[in-house]
């Protein structure tokens, strides 16, 4: 694309008035005027001409791969091409991200025709740079050369887990976790640990008769919690989780609570992986282990974005079932409205939970509860409250009927979500549940 500059422009005005003076002044020589016009196009074609490089011109962005929720970062924007001419570059960006100080700006001869830039990641995702302006002026300065150039880098904005793995650390050191692997509790659990002397007061199951014979005094078998679990965090990202509970997306506090326990999963030894669905599964990781994995599903989760449609559970479950091949808990973050809504959910959970383990994370919705505790000071407010008080009854009829099936649930303040997690997850270990 070429086009004027503003050198141009006034360039153009300044001729203008001698133009009018001369017809003006000399009616019959205002042909005179059109020189100034003809002189200037003839620069302009000249600088158009002298500054034509697109074909030399080679440009790229580096950014870094990955960035936390409300970090900055630098984006270097490098430009080179075979004039000698100063060139300015522009890039385009995301609604996750913010330019700090601006998104464009001239490009330094002295740093091999480079530019420095400064944005900051403003909501969860995978944010991107698609497309880069730049821009250089002829020898005259009276045109723009510009050339829109299609880029692709992509900078994962991932959640903040910070104040996350402080909670676990505590979470885990509550519990008894050392180094990461689960404590032994003496007749508890499912995996062999050893063989020690029988003591008064152990249960007689636990006796080994075999080797008890064989030694010639009663010796018992001792247990572990078992390790190396499967746990599956199914994160919904449908329209109703989208809406926003003090401030914050549904969705985004339900990643965050998923990275809490997946860190608290991989330190004790079990198998982890993400699924994220809406109108149809969107992101789907392997099962991992170990607590150097725990990067891996933070990127995943990243990639969880925030979505419109309805959730269609039938689908998202029945992909889920099929593609695990062993007993698992199967954590479940989502939300519903009433029966009518959540009917096909339910039919999906009652063949899931013939099988596996089957959790529900949801989040209280204060703002319902506010309504319906609001004192009735009109009669718009006893309205308010009477269709406040029906919608929680009906929730309540949901969770009702997900415990019949088999399913467990937690409903929990949003700034209890993670915590109340972990500590249902320690108890399923405790408890031999998984």
């Amino acid at each position: 694309m070429i086009y004027p500059s503003g050198r141009a422009v006034w360039a153009a005005a300044a001729g203008a008035v001698p133009a009018f003076l001369v017809a003006l002044a000399l009616p019959s020589f205002w042909y005179l005027g059109l020189l100034w016009s003809c002189l200037l196009l003839a620069f302009l074609a000249v600088d158009a001409a002298a500054g034509r490089g697109r074909a030399s011109l080679n440009a790229s962005i580096d950014a870094p791969q990955q960035v936390g929720v409300g970090g900055e970062f630098g984006v270097q924007i490098a430009a080179r091409h075979s004039g000698p001419r100063a060139a300015e570059a522009r890039v385009g960006y995301d609604a996750r991200l913010a330019p700090v100080s601006g998104s464009g700006g001239a490009l330094l001869p002295t740093a091999g025709g480079s530019l420095d830039l400064r944005f900051q990641a403003l909501r969860r995702g995978v944010a991107s740079f698609d497309r880069l302006w730049v821009r250089w002026r002829g020898p005259f300065g009276l045109v723009w050369n510009q050339v829109v150039l299609p880029v692709e880098s992509k900078v994962a904005v991932l959640p903040d887990v910070s104040s996350a793995r402080g909670e676990a650390i505590t979470l885990l050191q509550h519990a008894a976790l050392a180094e990461g692997h689960a404590q032994r509790r003496a007749g508890q659990g499912r995996e062999f640990d050893a063989l020690k002397d029988y003591q008064p007061g152990m249960g007689r199951r636990m006796i080994d008769w075999k080797r008890s014979a064989r030694h010639g005094k009663l010796l018992a078998r001792e247990f572990r919690v078992e390790e190396n679990n499967n746990i599956v965090l199914a994160i919904d990202s449908g329209r109703l989780m989208c809406e926003p509970v003090d401030g914050v997306p549904k969705v985004d506090r339900a990643v965050t609570a998923a990275l809490l326990s997946a860190f608290i999963a991989l330190k004790g030894g079990d198998m982890v992986s993400l699924f994220g669905f809406d109108a149809r599964p969107r992101v789907s990781s392997g099962a991992v282990r170990g607590p150097a994995s725990f990067a891996m599903i933070q990127k995943r989760a990243a990639e969880i974005d925030y979505s419109s449609e309805e959730t269609n559970f039938t689908l998202a479950l029945t992909t889920l079932a099929a593609r695990l091949d062993r007993r698992s808990l199967v954590i479940i973050f989502t939300d519903f409205v009433d029966p009518i809504s959540a009917e096909l959910m339910l039919r999906t959970v009652g063949r899931l939970t013939e099988r596996h383990l089957v959790l529900f994370m949801m989040m209280k919705d204060t703002e319902l509860e506010g309504l319906a505790d609001m004192p009735p000071r009109s009669g718009e407010d006893v309205a308010r409250a009477v269709v406040a008080g029906g919608l929680l009854r009906e929730r309540q009829v949901v969770i009702g009927r997900l415990r019949l099936l088999g399913a467990h649930v937690i409903e929990a303040d949003h700034n209890r979500l993670g915590p109340a997690l972990v500590e249902r997850y320690l108890q399923f270990k405790q408890e031999d549940l998984l």
